[in-house]
């Protein structure tokens, strides 16, 4: 058999098992066989030299046509392996869509951080701004400044929680913000304060020894009890209806002068008279007051050019009126039954 018939024997021969490899694995057991460096065309083609130089050109031309036709058969067939191998690999990783989907709950807002927020918006809305301040503080800003006397029961160790170091305790409301915006910024100023306050309370119905603020401060020229009395209905109209009216009832607080806690008419009975205000048609929502003149020159302001008026409202007590919640702890046990009503 001559040479030329061989490499056209090798030629069937190899595009028969080729494509008659049924895995990668063998297609490439059938190309080290022939294309491979002991293969049956490489050991042809590395015998040319032993030719007669009129027969070489033939030959070779001959084996390295049988090369290509081979690889190019390989190349074919390798493609249609390997789209099979990835069809089968579909196949079994199929994912089933009829199935139900897992149910995940979403989290929502907590139904503090949506009243804290609904306030926010309200003052925001009235050209107010939001500051934020310490929540451990010195007994400066969270008494002094606040023209509060040295003997009075709120520094007492039965209402207030002090760190180890004098003079350091954790603030019982946010009213000290005021005072650190005041000190830095020059009238008019015009904040809220929101935030979480801290007194030695045992916990009940209607106590907490954490619990959550909101103050409010207004100073520029010309502030009058009338602009407090008109800015606090503005906020429970869009707290608790645009039917609601407030009433002011004559109080004391060292930081203002006048001062007043101010009532809403009830949710419930539209200030007929029910079980839940007692039959007296009122809901004390929080307390208020013209800026003690002691309070402004304690910051540098000159309580003869400027006054102002502030506020000071606890969040978790506006939550219960709003939603007849009669129970502050449940606002602070997470819940998931009671925090999914909101």
């Amino acid at each position: 058999m001559s040479i030329l018939d061989k490499l056209e024997e090798i030629s069937k021969e190899g595009q028969k098992e080729v494509s008659s490899a049924s895995s990668l694995e063998g297609l490439e057991a059938a190309r080290v066989s022939f294309l491979g460096k002991k293969g049956k065309i490489t050991v042809i083609l590395k015998s040319l030299g032993d030719l007669s130089l009129e027969d070489r050109p033939a030959i070779g031309k001959k084996a390295n046509e049988v090369r290509r036709s081979i690889e190019n058969t390989i190349s074919k067939r390798k493609e249609e392996l390997e789209s099979k191998a990835l069809e089968q690999k579909l196949e079994e990783e199929v994912i089933d869509i009829t199935l139900p989907g897992r149910c995940f709950f979403t989290g929502k807002k907590h139904l503090i951080t949506q009243i804290v927020d609904e306030i926010t918006d309200t003052f925001i809305g009235l050209g107010y701004r939001v500051a934020e301040g310490p929540e451990v503080e010195t007994e400066y800003y969270n008494f002094d400044a606040l023209n509060t006397p040295a003997d009075h029961p709120a520094r007492s160790l039965m209402d207030t929680l002090y760190t180890q170091k004098d003079g350091v305790l954790l603030r019982t409301h946010t009213s000290p913000v005021q005072i650190r915006i005041m000190e830095k910024t020059l009238p008019p100023v015009y904040i809220i304060a929101p935030g979480k306050a801290y007194r030695r309370d045992v916990p009940d119905p209607s106590h907490s020894p954490m619990f959550h603020q909101v103050e409010g401060l207004a100073v520029d020229k010309n502030i009058t009890f009338g602009d407090l009395k008109g800015t606090l209905e503005v906020f429970a109209k869009k707290m608790f209806g645009a039917d609601r009216k407030i009433r002011l009832r004559p109080h004391f607080f060292p930081f203002t002068e006048p001062s007043a806690e101010v009532d809403v008419s009830c949710i419930m009975c539209d200030g007929k008279g029910c079980r839940v205000c007692s039959g007296v048609g009122w809901l004390e929502i929080l307390g208020a007051g013209m800026v003690d003149p002691n309070v402004l020159s304690g910051v540098g302001y000159d309580p003869e050019e400027v006054s102002g008026f502030a506020f000071g409202m606890g969040v978790e007590r506006i939550a219960m009126l709003k939603y007849g919640v009669n129970d502050i702890r449940l606002f602070f046990e997470n819940d998931m039954r009671f925090l999914a009503q909101f």
